[in-house]
């Protein structure tokens, strides 16, 4: 499978939990961190749910 690599680039603030809670799943914490999933279809789905929050690199 290939590899992913995902940073937040925008604040959670005034998100709706659920988004919060799925960047900590990510483990994103900061903006700026990068974190590498392998491009599962659950990782892929997470990803999407906010795609406004963060950039994607496959690798």
């Amino acid at each position: 499978m290939a590899t992913i690599q995902v940073t937040k680039v925008k604040s959670a603030i005034k998100k709706p939990a659920k988004q919060k809670l799925t960047l900590e799943a990510l483990g994103l914490k900061k903006i700026g961190q990068t974190v590498e999933h392998e491009a599962s279809p659950a990782i892929l789905g997470m990803v999407n749910k906010v795609k406004h929050l963060v950039s994607v690199k496959e690798l």
